[in-house]
């Protein structure tokens, strides 16, 4: 045997002995770097999801806080047109109630509608129309010419004067509402 083979023999085991610990030191090395990396990820993963779910709590709790006050202002908004429509309706009710009374005290000739008649007109005409002056002095305009109405006559103006009143009313009703909507 040639003096040098013992030699390339420790030479070659050492390589291959040499290759194969780096092999081993390598994949070593890379797995400690990539169970590092997965940890680091890990974390990093956990700490996303604690302060994404933390921002969702809070998320939630400010819709749920939103959603809270919008109902406590349409509560109050509904209790508010509750009381205005109550208002409303006492109003058109006392309305009613004051125009009953005038066509019943027309019906029984308790009252009497007339108007004032210009005393100028009738005097020009050189007559005076069988229309005689007021007694008392309660009138407005002193020595007034005034002329009884028809009591069909009179019933009519109340009704219509009763449909203007429901208008009115209904008006309000609707400008309140507006308002109370739109504050």
């Amino acid at each position: 045997m040639p003096a040098w083979l013992p030699t390339v023999a420790a030479l070659t085991a050492g390589v291959v002995i040499g290759g194969a610990g780096a092999w081993l030191w390598q994949a070593n090395d890379y797995s400690r770097q990539l169970a590092e990396q997965s940890a680091d990820y890990s974390r990093q993963l956990q700490d996303l999801r604690a302060a994404s779910g933390h921002e969702r709590e809070q998320a939630a709790a400010a819709a749920l806080d939103q959603i809270a006050e919008q109902q406590a202002q349409r509560r109050d908004l509904e209790e508010r047109l509750a009381q205005q429509a109550q208002t409303h309706s006492k109003e058109l009710h006392d309305a009613q109630q004051t125009q009953a009374r005038l066509r019943d005290r027309l019906a029984t000739s308790d009252l009497r509608l007339s108007v004032l008649v210009d005393a100028g007109a009738f005097a020009a005409q050189g007559c005076d129309g069988g229309v005689r002056e007021t007694a008392g002095t309660a009138g407005l305009v002193h020595g007034a010419i005034r002329a009884d109405l028809d009591p069909a006559h009179a019933q009519r103006i109340i009704a219509i004067t009763d449909e203007g009143d429901r208008g009115l009313i209904a008006l309000k009703v609707c400008q309140a509402y507006v308002r109370e909507t739109t504050r």
